[in-house]
């Protein structure tokens, strides 16, 4: 990758915007997918999009960051202005910490969210698919991946209630009396709400919820695995009219729950789950009715956050020491053109091999000496990675004895 491109982290946060901004600048499959064969045509090499409820992000080394903002712009409903007032940008080292940052869980609304670096997977993987992982990203990710695991293993950061989806249900738990006897219907079964449904089913002991999904494939792949009741798309009025309890997970970008739904006389709890709002805001003032936003469940703190709070030090320590291996290996990376161009010098062409030979008795072939060059390349290359510190001033040095071009290097 060319010297002149740096490492960006730009996008916006829960800690930043609320979540009618956040569902502004939100991106969908399709949009990802368009906003990928974008980048392309601006030569940027390795991208990944990270896109949850909390957060959009767009990670890339780019040649300028606004080229990374005019894309998020250019795919999504936000735009510029919205974007300097609540947008962040971020810059190399900085950029890289983020990202470790929020792999781990530390930038989650709550704290040690386990599900986040499942994202990041599922991220690195269609970047994959899309010929924008060709550089240093698989590095960088599992790099990602290797300080979350090892958080998870040596803290308890993320004991006690670390997703949304668990949040969901403990606020169900806490405010809806004799949770086993009600009606409770999910609709959406994305990752969220597999999730919720899952937590629902192990905490509850309600062995009569219902899944309702636009795709309803999806929700009887799901209710093979717990016991749980799926109904149709066209039965979501029917069931909403007996329900108790509504989760909404959908991933719609526009709001699937509007007052038209509705026909209940009775208390109603609704959980929005979704970003963008799937609730329609209209939906607040029909009586009886109570929306829970999922900014308002992520506020929601159990017995152990404290106690997970402790862990910060050691889980930050476990980053630096990972950071710091990554960023010492993308150094030397940097060296490898300097490296191949010295070795070509020293290894001399074939032809430049055949002017010599006319003049002097040829003492060694032509793969013999490319071993040579081989050699003394591995030998400064090693030199290189015992004394970090040498590194630039030896590659200068190379530079200037042996006249290796800049322009080739870059």
């Amino acid at each position: 990758m060319e010297k002149t491109y740096d490492f960006f982290a730009v996008g916006l946060s829960y800690k930043n915007s609320d979540a009618d901004t956040r569902g502004n600048f939100s991106l969908d499959d399709h949009r990802q997918h368009a906003l990928f064969l974008d980048a392309k045509e601006t030569n940027i090499k390795d991208l990944i999009i990270i896109n949850t409820c909390n957060r959009t992000e767009l990670y890339a080394w780019s040649q300028d960051a606004e080229i990374l903002k005019d894309l998020l712009c250019k795919h999504s409903e936000g735009n510029k202005i919205l974007f300097d007032q609540v947008g962040y940008c971020l810059k190399d080292e900085k950029a890289y910490n983020h990202l470790f940052r929020v792999g781990t869980g530390l930038e989650s609304q709550i704290l040690g969210d386990f599900e986040i670096i499942g994202q990041i997977k599922q991220g690195f993987f269609r970047s994959k698919k899309m010929g924008l992982a060709q550089g240093y990203l698989e590095r960088l990710t599992n790099a990602v991946i290797q300080a979350s695991k090892r958080i998870k293993n040596e803290t308890k950061i993320s004991s006690g209630a670390t997703s949304v989806a668990f949040a969901s249900v403990q606020y169900i738990l806490n405010n809806v009396e004799n949770t086993s006897k009600k009606n409770i219907l999910l609709f959406g079964t994305g990752k969220i709400g597999a999730n919720t449904c899952e937590n629902l089913v192990k905490h509850s002991q309600n062995d009569h919820i219902t899944l309702i999904n636009r795709t309803q494939s999806r929700a009887e792949k799901i209710a093979g695995k717990f016991p749980v009741i799926v109904k149709p798309y066209g039965e979501l009025s029917s069931s909403i009219r007996n329900s108790d309890v509504l989760v909404v997970a959908t991933g719609a970008q526009n709001p699937t729950i509007t007052p038209d739904l509705i026909h209940t006389t009775k208390p109603l709890i609704i959980l929005d789950l979704s970003i963008p709002r799937n609730v329609a805001p209209e939906v607040n003032g029909i009586d009886n009715i109570k929306v829970v936003h999922l900014d308002e469940l992520s506020q929601i703190t159990d017995a152990t956050f404290e106690k997970r709070k402790k862990y910060i030090p050691k889980a930050e320590a476990i980053i630096e020491e990972l950071k710091v291996e990554f960023l010492t290996w993308l150094k030397h990376r940097k060296f490898i053109p300097a490296l191949n161009a010295f070795k070509a010098k020293i290894a001399l062409s074939e032809k430049e091999e055949k002017e010599i030979n006319h003049y002097v008795d040829n003492c060694f072939g032509y793969q013999k000496k490319q071993q040579i060059a081989q050699k003394i390349t591995g030998q400064i290359s090693a030199y290189i990675r015992e004394n970090p510190q040498k590194a630039e001033e030896t590659i200068e040095l190379l530079e200037d004895i042996f006249h290796l071009s800049k322009e080739k290097l870059s």
